[in-house]
């Protein structure tokens, strides 16, 4: 299938949103619970997996295709949006948390672009979605977030979300960066990805970074956001008032207790 050339327009600052143009029968493919608005002429269709040409093969090659999305984490379904209409129609797709939405030239890129398994916002049509998985089983066994990836095919537009702000690294052939396995939004195809001991249990205990770091090797390109979802969801979920988190009440800063009686009350939590 040829890819789509499509048109867009990424608006917004922390939570963005990218606003899609298709002309005449042109279509996106979108996550699931990715969509914001469509014009009217604009049509839905949920396919099991990409809908891309590469799950060739009937059935079988359509339920291939949603069981690697599976693997990775994602919905089994894809939603598939047409302009069914006679003038250029809009789909707009929005970010799930605050970060920036990337646009990824995958012809640029060399065809292929490997990225972090919630990383994938929405594409033109023809891009397929698959998966990588590293090559070392260590990475396997400690890496966690960075073992199974998503595997982004094709020469047109994919756009992948990132948390917080996103730093661009060019990697020349044998340069080496660590990075916290969280961080790592996507890379080119080319770059070497493993999986590397911090060296010090002192470190890893008491230094609050954990026990690995991604090693990327180039040459290629990689990209890198501040604020990964899972560390986002850990803070929230510590500063809960269920797991004795503490409440930033009425201007006090948080200095009362969420537990306690007074700041129960100055809370509203005691009649």
């Amino acid at each position: 299938m040829a890819m789509d050339v499509v048109d867009y327009e990424i608006k917004g600052a922390e939570m963005q949103y990218v606003e899609v143009e298709l002309d005449p029968g042109e279509a996106a493919i979108g996550e699931a619970g990715s969509l914001m608005f469509m014009d009217a002429g604009i049509a839905m269709d949920t396919v099991f997996g990409d809908g891309s040409a590469s799950q060739g093969g009937g059935l079988f090659g359509k339920l291939l295709g949603a069981g690697k999305r599976l693997i990775t984490g994602e919905s089994l379904f894809t939603t598939v949006y047409t302009n069914n209409a006679s003038a250029k129609q809009r789909v707009a797709f929005a970010a799930p948390y605050p970060g920036k939405i990337l646009p990824m030239n995958l012809r640029q890129l060399g065809g292929t672009l490997i990225c972090q398994r919630d990383a994938f916002l929405c594409a033109a049509r023809g891009v397929s979605l698959g998966i990588a998985f590293q090559r070392k089983l260590s990475t396997g066994f400690f890496g966690g977030e960075g073992f199974i990836m998503q595997k982004l095919d094709g020469d047109g537009l994919a756009f992948v979300h990132a948390g917080g702000s996103i730093a661009k690294r060019e990697l020349a052939p044998g340069q080496t960066l660590l990075v916290d396995t969280g961080c790592v939004v996507a890379y080119t195809q080319d770059m070497n990805f493993e999986v590397q001991f911090v060296g010090k249990i002192k470190t890893a205990l008491f230094g609050g970074e954990g026990l690995f770091f991604a090693k990327l090797t180039g040459p290629g390109t990689v990209w890198l956001q501040s604020l990964p979802f899972s560390r986002l969801a850990s803070r929230v979920f510590a500063a809960a008032p269920q797991m004795g988190g503490r409440r930033e009440e009425a201007g006090l800063g948080g200095l009362l207790p969420a537990g306690g009686v007074l700041g129960g009350i100055l809370g509203g939590d005691d009649e």
